[in-house]
């Protein structure tokens, strides 16, 4: 009886309870998104800046996959697999969204406004640094958990390359600094967008294995 009190913790009650710290996680990183979301979207608008637009997106579909990533929380490993996979669409639609929106800035020629670029973009890399370092300890998980981890560190790499575009815009007069860096954003989109669906058609095939198996 000691050693049963006293040994290792069963497999399930390890899962439980990262699923309990995964849930308070996703429900504050969807809060603290949905949040930038409109302020982002608000200043993007304003300063006439297709990075931080591209970044208001990407906060917006970051909040849709943490919600969706909440209801499949507790659903099985193939459940999660689909929610990553749908993650991992959404990815890619988000960065071949933002190549058309810096086409069309080419196109129009307008330059944005350094400075709210700067202080709009400084606060979304604070949020989604805590975000990221949350995020951290569940990078190792199934595809879904790690679906949830490179959109937060995405997002980060994105900020500072926001910020670093304000600088760029305001030191040349110009809108290549903020376009470069939408491009690059969308990029990255689509590079982790492409990861996430080959992680999440790895756990679909393994739980279908392991059904098969059981069966």
């Amino acid at each position: 009886m000691a050693g049963q009190c006293c040994g290792a913790p069963e497999a399930g009650s390890i899962h439980t309870r990262t699923g309990r710290r995964f849930r308070r996680a996703l429900w504050i990183a969807l809060g603290a998104n949905a949040a930038m979301f409109v302020v982002e979207l608000g200043a993007g608008l304003q300063a006439g800046s297709v990075s931080l637009l591209a970044d208001a997106i990407d906060f917006f579909g970051d909040s849709a996959n943490y919600l969706l990533s909440l209801v499949v929380l507790s659903m099985g490993l193939l459940w999660r697999a689909r929610g990553a996979w749908i993650k991992g669409v959404t990815m890619l639609l988000f960065g071949l969204l933002v190549l058309g929106r810096a086409a069309w800035g080419v196109a129009a020629d307008e330059v944005p406004e350094p400075l709210i670029m700067t202080g709009v973009g400084a606060l979304a890399l604070v949020v989604n640094v805590g975000v990221a370092l949350m995020l951290y300890r569940f990078r190792e998980g199934d595809a879904d958990m790690r679906s949830v981890w490179l959109c937060s560190r995405n997002d980060a790499i994105g900020n500072l390359a926001v910020v670093l575009a304000a600088a760029g815009v305001f030191g040349t007069g110009s809108a290549w600094p903020d376009l470069a860096v939408a491009g690059i954003m969308a990029g990255l989109a689509l590079s982790s967008g492409f990861s996430i669906l080959r992680h999440a058609r790895e756990d679909m095939q393994r739980a279908v294995a392991g059904a098969e198996a059981g069966a």
